[in-house]
């Protein structure tokens, strides 16, 4: 097989649209996350942010910060990788207590993008959509239950008083101060974020623009004789979420619907299906640019591995159980 080689030259408004304002708009998030998990550790209240997920953190024994984390994760994924990214700097968590931490935010992290998800797939799909939506929610949430019960094998239980608590009876910060120490630890951050980011974006850019995402796409479509217990009219829409994320893929789901060449069942699987085998390559593509700001990239990407590995694993027992219940 050959290499494919781009299309067409890029002029510096298709470079703009394409790559430099997205890469923007994501460093622009990633930095306001960074910033937020900063100045809430200067003003400590990452210590109520723990309170709220204490009960689950004790019982998966990771440490408060984790709590907090899982927290500020049903808010900003990005401000909760930055708080632990810095508990871990600073050598309060272990890379364990790290990975177990991040696979802990399974469920909020997927939660922020529900409304999303299901603002695309209802008007599609109509009830199909809450089967979909709601077989993706259970399987987070399994994530996050099967963690803590991980967590609760492999650490033991964390000393008393909590990271996030820590130096609570020197008073409140006031709010000019913790701007001041917040901003400061946030410039200090900043070039790292950026000098690993931008790189990694636009090497994910130019492996898809020369194709070389396409060609795995197109690998794995010609070796899905293994989907046999699918009708041939889903192969389409599990093509299409490998090669062109969930948007076309709702499209042609939506379309065999309502002609009648597949039941709901059998879209909800294919978009399951779909979804399980577009996970290495969206992890790679989407996440690693992201976790590579706030982590060093070999560490990142094992966390990206344990996070898409166990997703993948989910999703999949999900999708059995529902094959087999309807």
């Amino acid at each position: 097989m050959t290499t494919p080689s781009p299309d067409t030259a890029l002029s510096i408004a298709t470079l703009w649209h394409s790559l430099g304002w997205p890469l923007l708009r994501l460093l622009l998030g990633l930095a306001v996350g960074l910033l937020v998990a900063n100045l809430l550790e200067a003003l400590r209240w990452t210590r109520h942010l723990a309170r709220l997920a204490a009960p689950l953190a004790r019982a998966a024994h990771l440490r408060d910060v984790a709590g907090a984390s899982f927290s500020l994760a049903f808010v900003s994924p990005a401000a909760a990788n930055g708080l632990l990214s810095d508990s871990h700097n600073m050598g309060e968590i272990s890379n364990h207590e790290l990975m177990l931490a991040n696979l802990f935010n399974s469920l909020p992290a997927y939660l922020v993008h529900t409304p999303t998800i299901f603002l695309l797939t209802w008007p599609v799909l109509g009830m199909p959509a809450l089967a979909y939506v709601g077989l993706t929610l259970i399987a987070a949430a399994g994530r996050t239950g099967f963690t803590i019960l991980l967590s609760r094998q492999l650490l033991p239980p964390p000393p008393p008083g909590c990271i996030a608590c820590r130096n609570i009876k020197e008073g409140n910060t006031s709010w000019a101060e913790a701007l001041r120490k917040a901003w400061r630890r946030f410039l200090r951050r900043l070039p790292k974020l950026v000098y690993f980011t931008a790189p990694i974006y636009v090497l994910m850019f130019f492996l898809q623009r020369h194709g070389y995402f396409a060609l795995a796409e197109t690998w794995l479509a010609a070796h899905m004789g293994w989907l046999s217990f699918l009708k041939p009219q889903a192969m389409g829409i599990i093509v299409l979420h490998l090669a062109a994320e969930l948007g076309a893929a709702l499209g042609a789901a939506g379309s065999v619907l309502q002609t009648g060449a597949l039941s709901p069942r059998d879209v909800v699987l294919a978009l399951m299906v779909g979804n399980i085998l577009s996970t290495p390559m969206r992890g790679i593509r989407h996440q690693f640019p992201s976790y590579a700001g706030f982590f060093r990239p070999a560490l990142a990407l094992r966390l990206i591995l344990a996070n898409q590995g166990l997703r993948a694993a989910s999703m999949t027992l999900v999708t059995i159980i529902f094959y087999f219940c309807t």
